[in-house]
């Protein structure tokens, strides 16, 4: 097709919309303005680009179990001695709990702390933890491994809940104390004093088209400023990153690394349900030199119900892995089959998990702000628990911008929380990260899974006090390997029943995104999904993506493929953004509102 040049444009122009196309095989995909800045779109040279503007003490990005606790310790300090703290909080999902996906079973150790009436005042968590199993998994067989009190699998005194459910009792409890919360609002750019401290944020314009143009609708987001900013968007936030990199917070630890986590609610035959009991397991259907898992939860629930899922360690290094798929293989195993022949599957999501701990924790504060919770990389992976760190990096953080904001005068126009870093130094978090550092990164050796197992049991007895802290290695999207030095990986065919095909799951998401809008998965080269990921790795953000947001679909002329990006499947995952082997995708927010819609996951 031809470029539109002079007059053409002004044509364009009048129906807001330029096509541009390169070939057939490398079509335009991104039409995003951080990829192609509005200042060069003559489309945006007469709009109104002015933003309101709104002035707060303390900003938190994030709904979370890390924003919402540090929300309501801000508070809870300014009540007891009588100041006037003002708190807002922005969260992208459309109501509070709407994006949270996690197992889970969680320690109550920080909720104590936080909230230590929390059963009076009505908290939802129903389900104690009667029952531990632990298990290495063959392709046909079960073999149990025991589960000792002082274990990181030990789960006794903790509770198994729906996550997004607790998170939206926190908000409750939040709003009642004065938090001002705004659901549906994403922030999508971070401010900047002149002196380079963080201001605050935008929240996302609204009212753009596909093709990248201002439609009659438009609106400009609003900037709201901040004496310190908490960034509490959880695993890989899209602002956090940034934070990371400019204000070089890594420069003393290591990259991050990540799994991703899929999960399933189905209604069980009462007769098979057993409330309180929690499973793991190791092995099958994943090969020893592939990390993962899985989990099943009996919750008490007016219906009896499970939660199920898998997780992948993200630094697998076989193309034709499908996370996705080795989850539904899973459900076939003997040991758990039974479980869902004659159950319901009522839910399904999905969500990347940091796992990198101790050896990737950055430096938490910079000036203007601060990190929390995932956004950090606080989960304790033996543990398979991140919500009680999450929770109390939350309130360290909002104790130490209290002492801040009513303290000394700063460097900065932006409050830096210096004293966090040392609150949390000092905390049970930084000790219980450090006692397990080097049980992640153990399974990296030639016995893969079973090198893991037994360095983690001789880290367990020696309490994590062995005098060697061990690395990381390549990032995750550094580790897969060409297609040409893999066997593909021949899954079943889903039988509809137990296991399913990838759209029927996004469909149990609620999944929606304004679909005349750019495309938030953003490539910096357009060309590069084809050129070096399809030709080198066949195109593995076709399988580890867990809602077939990227698609490699034929040309026309039946030679060669071209990517397709299904940008309103997306689930927010943010797998595709760490395991892309071109680290060519950029993750940015929708519309606010946009994405998944899950009722307690």
């Amino acid at each position: 097709m031809s470029l539109y040049f002079g007059n053409s444009i002004k044509i364009a122009n009048q129906f807001k919309y330029i096509k541009r196309c390169y070939s057939d095989q490398f079509p335009k995909i991104t039409t995003h303005y951080t990829i192609h800045p509005r200042e060069k779109d003559p489309r945006w040279k007469d709009i109104n680009m002015e933003r309101f503007a709104d002035e707060t003490d303390i900003l938190i990005v994030g709904g979370g179990p890390a924003g919402m606790s540090a929300a309501i310790r801000a508070k809870q300090l300014a009540e007891k001695d009588g100041k006037d703290l003002r708190v807002c909080l922005v969260e992208k999902a459309s109501q509070i709990g709407g994006h949270i996906l996690s197992g889970a079973v969680i320690q109550t150790n920080a909720l104590n702390e936080l909230i230590p009436d929390w059963k009076e005042k009505g908290a939802p968590l129903k389900t104690p933890v009667k029952e531990d199993k632990f298990a290495l998994l063959t392709a046909k067989g079960r073999i149990p491994i025991p589960v000792l009190p002082g274990t990181p699998m030990y789960n006794h005194g903790n509770y198994i809940v729906r996550l997004g459910q607790v998170v939206q009792w926190l908000g409750e409890q939040a709003e009642a104390m004065g938090v001002e919360i705004y659901p549906g609002y994403a922030a999508s750019e971070i401010l900047y004093h002149e002196d380079g401290s963080v201001k605050g944020i935008a929240t996302n314009d609204v009212g753009i088209a596909k093709d990248g143009s201002p439609k009659e609708s438009f609106e400009r987001g609003m900037e709201l400023h901040a004496k310190c900013t908490i960034f509490a968007e959880g695993c890989h936030g899209h602002l956090s990153k940034q934070i990371i990199n400019k204000f070089d917070l890594r420069k003393n630890s290591e990259h991050q690394t990540y799994g991703i986590g899929l999960k399933e609610l189905w209604e069980i035959n009462p007769e098979k349900h057993s409330p309180g009991r929690v499973e793991h397991s190791i092995g099958w259907p994943l090969n020893k030199n592939t990390y993962g898992g899985s989990f099943l939860y009996h919750l008490n629930e007016d219906t009896p119900l499970i939660a199920v899922g898998f997780v992948v360690g993200l630094d697998y290094t076989n193309p034709y892995l499908s996370p996705f798929k080795e989850f539904q293989r899973f459900k076939h195993h003997p040991s758990v089959k039974h479980y869902f022949e004659d159950g319901t599957r009522v839910a399904y999501g999905a969500r990347a998990l940091v796992e990198g701990g101790y050896q990737s924790l950055p430096k938490l504060t910079f000036p203007g702000g601060c990190l929390v919770g995932c956004s950090a990389g606080m989960i304790n992976l033996p543990k398979i628990k991140g919500t009680h760190n999450a929770m109390k990096s939350g309130m360290l953080a909002a104790e130490s911008i209290y002492e801040t904001i009513f303290g000394e005068k700063q460097k900065t126009e932006g409050f830096e929380p210096v004293i966090y870093q040392e609150k949390f130094n000092n905390s049970w978090i930084h000790k219980e990260l450090k006692a397990v550092r080097n049980i992640r990164p153990s399974f990296h050796n030639p016995l893969g899974l079973y090198g893991g197992i037994a360095y983690s049991g001789f880290s367990i007895v020696l309490g994590g006090r062995e005098p060697w802290t061990m690395k990381h290695g390549d990032p995750d999207y550094k580790r897969l390997k060409p297609a040409k030095e893999c066997t593909p990986i021949e899954y079943p065919k889903p039988d509809g029943k137990i296991s399913f095909d990838l759209l029927s799951s996004v469909a149990l998401t609620g999944t929606n995104h304004e679909g005349d809008q750019p495309a938030h998965l953003t490539l910096k080269d357009d060309t590069v999904p084809v050129k070096r990921n399809l030709a080198v790795f066949d195109g593995p953000e076709q399988r580890f993506c867990p809602a077939g947001v990227y698609e490699f679909v034929p040309l026309e002329s039946g030679e060669g493929q071209r990517l397709q990006i299904n940008a309103q499947n997306c689930i927010h995952c943010k797998t595709c953004d760490i395991k892309d082997p071109s680290q060519n995708i950029n993750w940015v927010v929708p519309e606010g509102g946009g994405g998944p819609a899950y009722n307690g996951m």
